[in-house]
């Protein structure tokens, strides 16, 4: 059997493991195995196996994971998105789809202090969808927002498929979150001019008179809390007093004392917090794992390294092959998650985007890279046929067909295009922060 055959048979069995259920962490495991296996027999396998969990989990840097997803769930049961959405459509009230740009705007803000795009989306989902609903917004549009303004859950940091793809390329964390910052912005105010064109071009999709709710020293006071722990965390981080790992224990404890003012975390709610972080962390773990196992597979067909040589001696312009690449993620969006899609691919096309040349040097090709990833995967979290974010929240609106939601995103997804474009052709967008915050 040819690398190339056996290459293909691992990820063909993967596949298939994935299309009857098998979670995705098994998935690679087994198919890895199965590959390993046939290159180098049992005992190598069970050599291998035996310092995989410690080689992998006692890295120092891993800890930022489930501290970061602590931190957004202790924002979740502590009450604070509700306070945030209050103020964000009573800002962006006097516009036409005020209250649906207002929902962009609190998604960006509670992925400041949140890092998942899923978990933005379901709590902002949870608290502007009724009214959005209340003040007369097409199913639509609101499924469409809510599901889109979740993907800035990932971009805007921290952000934990950003720290995952620091982590596997061996990049420094603290200027991958400078880089997404700018994208960031750029991603929510595009959401936001979408908006007001959509809004204008389709009719009935928003009222043509909203209830404009006031700008009161009440409503400052609910944003005070992710904006003192955003300055606390990141403006610690950069200033240099503690590490992005020390950053998120920091951001942790920080929010737990934010929730614990705002009175509304309970006892229950306080051991949910960190049974769900457990849960998830156990998953995106066995999730590694998995990658770990397959990716050795693969690594020993040295059917990646040749791979990026074929690449290289093609000659292809560094922009095409990127493009390519980009667009492979977007296929991969529609039956893998971001985290597995980043676990399985980035020790493949990583290696090949460093052989070419940018015209930048490497470390800010691998920032830039990360960055296009990052956008990239967010655009799969929206694109049919399953784009996970637009499931949460048609799963939240029972009386919206799904195909509604799925109208109502395409807005975004134009948005999200001419935004990868851009940062494409214009690389420095995202890079400029670095040299003034690390």
């Amino acid at each position: 059997m040819t690398p190339i055959t056996l290459a293909l048979m691992i990820f063909g069995i993967m596949l298939c493991l994935m299309i009857i259920r098998v979670p995705i962490a098994g998935a690679m495991f087994l198919a890895g195995t199965a590959g390993f296996i046939l290159q180098t027999g049992i005992s190598p396998f069970l050599n291998f196996l035996n310092n995989l969990a410690f080689a992998r989990l006692a890295n120092y840097d891993l800890s930022v994971i489930p501290l970061f997803i602590l931190m957004g769930h202790f924002a979740t049961q502590g009450g604070i998105s509700k306070a945030l959405f209050q103020f964000a459509a009573a800002v962006m009230g006097r516009f036409k789809g005020g209250l649906a740009m207002g929902a962009v705007l609190a998604c960006g803000a509670f992925g400041a202090i949140c890092g998942s795009s899923v978990a933005t989306a379901a709590t902002i989902t949870g608290v502007a969808l009724p009214e959005m609903k209340r003040h007369g917004y097409s199913g639509r549009l609101s499924t469409g927002t809510l599901a889109a303004g979740g993907t800035l859950g990932i971009l805007i940091p921290p952000s934990v498929p950003l720290v995952i793809y620091a982590i596997l390329t061996e990049q420094n964390i603290a200027k991958l979150f400078a880089a997404a910052m700018m994208p960031g912005i750029i991603a929510m105010v595009g959401y936001m001019i979408a908006i007001a064109i959509y809004v204008r071009v389709v009719p009935g999709q928003a009222p043509d008179q909203e209830e404009r709710e006031k700008l009161t020293l009440e409503s400052f006071k609910g944003i005070l809390p992710i904006a003192t722990i955003f300055i606390i965390v990141f403006g610690g981080i950069y200033a240099g007093f503690f590490t992005p790992t020390e950053g998120a224990a920091v951001g942790a404890a920080s929010t737990f004392l934010a929730a614990l003012l705002k009175r509304e975390l309970t006892w229950d709610k306080f051991l949910h917090c960190f049974h769900a972080t457990a849960l998830s962390a156990a998953m995106i773990f066995m999730i590694f794992m998995g990658a770990d196992v397959m990716n050795a597979s693969l690594a020993r067909t040295q059917v990646p390294g040749q791979l990026a040589e074929l690449v290289v001696s093609m000659n292809l312009a560094p922009l095409m092959v990127v493009s390519g690449i980009l667009l492979l993620y977007v296929v991969l969006g529609a039956v893998m998650d971001e985290l597995s899609m980043l676990l399985l691919t980035i020790p493949i096309f990583f290696p090949i985007i460093m052989k070419l040349d940018f015209g930048m040097t490497p470390e800010h090709t691998a920032i830039w890279f990360g960055i296009m990833v990052l956008m990239t995967v967010g655009f799969g979290m929206l694109a049919p046929p399953v784009g996970l974010n637009v499931y949460v929240v048609n799963g939240m609106a029972k009386d919206v067909p799904l195909s509604e939601s799925y109208k109502g995103i395409m807005p975004f997804l134009i948005s999200d295009t001419i935004r990868t474009l851009l940062l494409l052709f214009f690389p420095g967008i995202s890079l400029f922060l670095i040299q003034y915050l690390t």
